[in-house]
Formats: C-alpha cells, sequence, structure tokens
C-alpha cells in the first residue's frame, strides 16, 4: 500500500473543530442564519397587538313624526405599527329582542399606524315600519333600544378579527300634540282692521316633555283664510297634560266672506288651524305638526260687554 492510499487518522476533538470551522461559513451557517432571522421575525410579531374599540356616543341629529336619524360613533384605536383595514361594519337595533333595523357597510376604511379614528355608522329608524311590525309600540311612548355593533378588521400576524360592541339607551315614537281652539277674543273689532287672541287648548300626548320654542299658524273661517303668524313663544307643554296658550291675530273683515259674517251674526261657524311647533325634548329639537278640522265657533257677548268667539 502506497502512502497516497493510506486513510487519514484524524483525532476526534480535532475533526469536530474542522467541522464547526467549516460551518461558519457553509450550509449549517446559512440554517443558522435562518433560524436567527426566524427569531427575529418571531420578536417583530410579539409587537403586533389586537385593535380596540368602544361606542362612545349616539347622537339623534334629526327626529320627526315619521324617523329617527341616529349616527353611532365608535372610537377604534391601532397599537400596531402598520395601518389595518376596516373591512365590514355589521350593526343590529333592536328593542326588547326584537329586531328594529339591521345592515352592513363594507369596505370602511383604515385605521392609521399607531392612530386612533372615530368611525360614525348612521342609522336610520322609519316609525312607520316600526308600529306595523310591533303592535303593542305606541305612538308617543318611549321605548329601550340596543345597539350592537361587529367590527370585522384584517390585522397582520393574527388575521380577520371581529370587535363586538353594544350600547344601550332611549328612543321616543313622537305624537303630535292636539289642539283645540278654546275661544277667540276681540281686542279691537273694525271692518278694515280687527285685533283678536285666539285662547289654543294643546294636549301633549307624549311620555315626555315639550319645551315649545316657536309656533307658526294659519287660521280658516269656512273657506276663508283670516291670517296666520309666527310667534317665537317660550312655553312648557307638560307630558300627558293639557296647556294653554294665547296667540294674536290681526285681520281685514271686510276682506272676507260669509263665514266671518255668520259668526258675527251668532251663527255656528266652522273654522280650522294648522301649522308647525318648534320645540325641544330630552332626545333633541323636533318640529311637529298641529292641525284642527271640523271645529265650530259662535261670537258671544261677555259680561263686561267685549265680544268673545267660544268653541261649540
Amino acid at each position: 500500500m502506497s502512502t497516497s492510499d493510506k486513510p487519514e487518522v484524524v483525532e476526534r476533538g480535532a475533526k469536530d473543530e474542522k467541522h464547526e470551522e467549516d460551518g461558519k461559513g457553509g450550509f449549517l451557517g446559512t440554517v443558522k442564519g435562518f433560524i436567527q432571522d426566524i427569531g427575529e421575525k418571531i420578536e417583530e410579531v410579539v409587537g403586533f397587538g389586537k385593535p380596540t374599540a368602544d361606542v362612545t356616543t349616539i347622537h339623534i341629529p334629526s327626529i320627526n313624526l315619521e324617523k329617527a336619524d341616529l349616527v353611532v360613533d365608535v372610537l377604534i384605536k391601532n397599537p400596531n405599527p402598520v395601518p389595518i383595514p376596516l373591512i365590514d361594519i355589521n350593526y343590529l337595533v333592536e328593542s326588547d329582542g326584537r329586531k328594529l333595523v339591521s345592515g352592513l357597510i363594507p369596505d370602511s376604511g383604515t385605521i392609521h399606524a399607531h392612530g386612533e379614528e372615530t368611525v360614525k355608522i348612521p342609522v336610520t329608524l322609519i316609525y312607520d315600519d316600526i308600529k306595523n311590525t310591533y303592535a303593542d309600540i305606541k305612538p308617543g311612548s318611549i321605548i329601550p333600544y340596543r345597539v350592537k355593533v361587529d367590527l370585522i378588521v384584517d390585522v397582520p400576524v393574527f388575521g380577520r378579527l371581529t370587535l363586538p360592541l353594544e350600547k344601550t339607551g332611549e328612543i321616543p315614537i313622537p305624537y303630535k300634540p292636539d289642539i283645540d281652539l278654546e275661544k277667540i277674543q276681540f281686542e279691537r273689532f273694525s271692518f278694515e282692521e280687527t285685533v283678536a287672541l285666539l285662547h289654543l287648548k294643546l294636549e301633549n300626548k307624549n311620555d315626555f316633555d315639550l319645551d315649545l320654542n316657536a309656533l307658526d299658524y294659519e287660521v280658516w273661517l269656512g273657506d276663508d283664510r283670516i291670517g296666520g303668524a309666527k310667534l317665537a313663544k317660550s312655553a312648557k307643554l307638560e307630558k300627558s297634560g293639557i296647556s294653554s296658550i294665547d296667540i294674536p291675530i290681526t285681520f281685514r273683515p271686510k276682506d272676507f266672506g260669509s263665514a266671518l259674517w255668520d259668526m258675527i251674526r251668532g251663527r255656528g261657524t266652522a273654522y280650522a288651524m294648522k301649522g308647525h311647533i318648534d320645540v325641544d325634548t330630552p332626545f333633541g329639537a323636533m318640529k311637529l305638526p298641529i292641525s284642527k278640522e271640523g271645529g265650530t265657533t259662535r261670537l258671544k257677548k261677555n259680561e263686561d260687554g267685549g265680544d268673545d268667539d267660544n268653541e261649540d
């Protein structure tokens, strides 16, 4: 056997040292670097967190006899170093477990990195839909509601997450006040110009107070419109109560037909009123219609010699 054919004899310790030296720049070094990169990625992952959300408030920007517009403010906080998309918003408004309205808002924007955004969710309650579905919900009542919101976000590492939220409150089912013309008091009467004071009764059939700020009205005797006006008048209409209010009116008797003259002669005369009142409520400002048709008036003498017109 030649010298070149003899096997190389290497001590175990020396062989291991050689492999370690080769590993620094060979395959083992590559594997080691890969594992180190994975470790760094894991450290980055630890830096991500789940976003948080909260319903901060619910506004009622508009409310009338037909519908109520609600805006749900949701504050979303993103603790992550990258923006996160808000994929969908599912919402449900219910009362005593019964659905009033629901909906879906897709593609609702992006929450900035290390930022927070207030997302506004508009909701409309149609009163006819509610009353037609739930016969026990009466006009003039106040009903409890619960707003449920599911925010669906896409967060790196975690994937799609659903953030469930809810908030409770109360909403009215408003009812228009009843109006009656109690009597007409003539303060000055002439064919050219007559000044009268209308004594009105307003019945508030709602389960909440109405703070009257303004009133506009028109009055008819028979088929003749004898006048109207806008009046800034502050008064409180107690819930489920009747309030009195006096409003002035000026007209020219000579411009009108037989209805006014029938009243002056003491005969019954049909009258009608319509208009609106501006009120503040615990749920926001409202403009409510008022109307009265089919009333009858007759002129009667006062004890002091003046003329009053009383409703039958």
